[in-house]
């Protein structure tokens, strides 16, 4: 058998009491309230007119100042070798010689016939003073002095081809021969390298050809030593344009008294063409929409969506051409979580 549950009219009253003193007193969030839970957190930053580099960059490979392979004019045996690997040298150091005995052998065959020739002929010279000589053999006689002159000068260069010296100061490579090797003129003996100065050539389209001259800076960069800048001068502008690429040729040099770079690096060139002084903001700020882009500016706590045409580009930077002006406040964080209309709550502003 089932019991009856009923409620007596006074337990209702006293139960409606209870909710409506609950509901009167229950706390209204205000206007204001409510529009904070609503508002978006941002970083915003304030439009300004800085100093805007404009800036290409291009691809290099580091040379030598001056670069030769040493090899002999004579072929002969190596009698001497004066230089070890990486040795810096300066110019006219001699650094190997060959075997000489021929070249020594003849030239003082010729010093002592050039000696004779000369007696004669200071005994003929005599003679004609008192006309008991022809002029004819005195004629001869000088000649034949002559022509020892020249013989020993031939021979005195054939010597000195023995000795393979610096034809300029650097830093030699690695030896390629021993002592007692037969050699012959196009064997190498090593490498010389003046890496004082190293020269960069690279290629830019000549669009850029209005902006380039030379004394401009350059700043090139290694990946063996990462954040350094080696910075260089232009040297020379190419006079022609390559009918191929339409594009022209730079030389750089740069200062390698550290010798940290070397010849056959690959270089990134950075070239500074002007600097403008214009609207700029950080890249962040822009929101592309198919072929525009967009900013949001911030205008009574509200994100304003608003069109912008961008100029020059570089890392981290964009120039303004149109779409904002001077000490507008744009968003650079947070363009992903608001559209135009949202309500902003501003975190950090930082100057442009």
């Amino acid at each position: 058998m089932s019991k009856r549950v009923s409620f007596s009219p006074l337990w209702v009253g006293v139960l409606a009491l209870v909710g409506f003193l609950v509901f009167i007193n229950w706390p209204v969030e205000e206007p204001a309230q409510r529009q904070g839970s609503r508002a978006t957190p941002v970083v915003t930053q304030i439009v300004s007119i800085q100093p805007f580099a404009v800036t290409l960059q291009a691809l290099g490979t580091a040379k030598a100042n001056e670069s030769v392979m040493i090899t002999p004019q004579e072929s002969a045996v190596i009698t001497s070798l004066n230089f070890s690997d990486g040795q810096q040298v300066e110019a006219g150091t001699i650094l190997a010689q060959l075997n000489s005995n021929e070249q020594k052998a003849r030239l003082n065959e010729l010093n002592i016939n050039l000696a004779e020739a000369e007696r004669q002929l200071k005994r003929i010279q005599n003679l004609a003073l008192s006309n008991s000589t022809s002029t004819q053999l005195l004629d001869e006689q000088q000649a034949r002095v002559k022509a020892f002159i020249a013989q020993r000068e031939v021979a005195q260069e054939n010597l000195n081809k023995t000795f393979i010296t610096a034809p300029f100061s650097g830093k030699l490579g690695l030896r390629q021969v021993s002592l007692g090797a037969y050699v012959k003129p196009g064997d190498v003996l090593t490498t010389l390298d003046d890496i004082a100065t190293i020269k960069v050539d690279f290629a830019i389209s000549e669009r850029h050809l209005p902006s380039v001259n030379e004394g401009q800076t350059v700043f090139a960069e290694s990946v063996a030593y990462p954040g350094i800048q080696f910075e260089g001068t232009i040297t020379n502008v190419d006079s022609r344009i390559d009918p191929a690429t339409r594009s022209f040729s730079i030389r750089t040099e740069i200062d390698n008294t550290a010798e940290q770079l070397r010849p056959g690096m690959l270089l990134t060139i950075t070239l500074q063409k002007r600097v403008l002084n214009t609207l700029v903001i950080d890249e962040k700020a822009l929101v592309p929409d198919h072929e525009d882009q967009f900013v949001f500016r911030v205008v009574d706590g509200k994100a304003v969506k608003t069109k912008v045409i961008i100029g020059e580009r570089r890392p981290g930077k964009v120039q303004i051409l149109d779409g904002v002006v001077i000490d507008d406040e744009v968003v650079v964080q947070g363009t992903l979580r608001i559209r135009d209309g949202s309500e902003l709550r501003v975190l950090n502003s930082t100057q442009g």
